[in-house]
């Protein structure tokens, strides 16, 4: 884990510029159960410690046995989401971080009806803000984008909606052909440790402030 990275994870530094780790953990401090679609590898709900039971589906094999390996979630499912069912109501949350936009306009809103379905208390997208080009990476051609899924179409949506990754301007397509830890594989200008500290500034501002945010972390609660 670099150094970027380490501070990235302080909880101080996650509170102050409110990191998508988190924004997570305060919006599932109340959920005991959590379904966590398009899991990945490293899911940010390892460091949701209140989480009793959560259930992890990835479709991708390499990221599933990753995930496994590193005992994320209580249990896992290979599976393609768009062929999921659960009875209504399983799971206090459903979370989707960056998975929306990996799935067609249809199948998204098919997607986001059945996590509603599932969902008793809430679920939580995280996605860019609008169409963002992401090419093929990890050799998974599911992590190529097909949609795009801005502020106006979520509140639309129903959801309440925060700012991530600081201003949407300093950012553009990942440059890196694999998705690692890498925080900075998607800010635009060189040098890229000056500006992804500009961005990070720039947080503070646009976590309240998400149209001109890079990307969003949205929440429909139920009922």
């Amino acid at each position: 884990m670099g150094m970027i990275t380490k501070i990235y994870h302080n909880k101080l530094v996650g509170k102050v510029f409110h990191t998508l780790n988190y924004c997570l953990q305060n919006e599932l401090k109340d959920c005991h159960s959590v379904l966590d679609l398009g899991c990945g590898p490293y899911s940010p709900l390892q460091h949701c410690k209140n989480v009793e039971y959560s259930v992890g589906v990835e479709a991708f094999g390499p990221y599933f046995e990753e995930s496994k390996k590193n005992k994320i979630h209580s249990e896992y499912i290979f599976a393609d989401l768009q062929k999921l069912d659960f009875e209504e109501k399983r799971f206090d949350a459903v979370i989707m971080i960056e998975v929306l936009e990996h799935l067609s306009e249809k199948e998204g809103l098919a997607m986001l009806e059945k996590a509603q379905r599932w969902a008793k208390k809430k679920i939580v997208v995280t996605s860019p803000n609008g169409f963002i080009a992401q090419k093929e990476v990890d050799n998974n051609p599911l992590q190529k984008h097909l949609s795009g899924w801005d502020y106006q179409k979520m509140r639309k949506l129903g959801f309440n909606i925060h700012g991530l990754a600081g201003l949407r301007c300093l950012r553009r397509e990942v440059q890196n052909d694999t998705m690692d830890d890498d925080l900075m594989t998607s800010i635009r200008f060189q040098p890229r440790p000056l500006w992804f500290l500009l961005a990070a500034l720039s947080q503070t501002v646009t976590y309240f402030m998400p149209q001109a945010a890079f990307e969003l972390f949205s929440v429909k609660r139920m009922g």
